[in-house]
C-alpha cells in the first residue's frame, strides 16, 4: 500500500530525469557516431558540415529539434496522467 502511494508521488521526478537523459542521448549521437564510425544521422551531420552542405545541415537540425520537442511534449503530457494535481 505504501509502495503504491510512494511510487505515484515519485513518478514525476523520475519521468523528468528520464526525459533529460533522452535529450542528452539525442544531442550526443553526433559525437558517438563520429567516434565509433557508425553510419547514422550524427555521422551524416558531421559529413554535411565538413562538406558545407547547408540544406542537409538545416534538415538534420530540424529533425533533431523536432525529436527533442516531441520527447518534451510526451514528458509534459505524462505529468498530467501521473499527477492529478497537474492540469493543463
Amino acid at each position: 500500500m505504501l509502495l503504491l502511494h510512494a511510487l505515484k508521488n515519485a513518478a514525476v521526478p523520475i519521468i523528468t530525469v528520464i526525459g533529460i537523459g533522452i535529450a542528452l542521448l539525442i544531442s550526443g549521437v553526433v559525437i558517438t557516431e563520429t567516434v565509433f564510425n557508425i553510419p547514422g544521422l550524427g555521422r551524416l551531420t558531421v559529413d554535411a558540415v565538413l562538406k558545407r552542405d547547408y540544406p542537409v545541415v538545416q534538415g538534420l537540425i530540424l529533425v533533431f529539434a523536432g525529436a527533442k520537442v516531441l520527447v518534451n511534449l510526451f514528458i509534459d503530457i505524462s505529468y498530467a496522467f501521473l499527477d492529478p494535481r497537474i492540469r493543463y
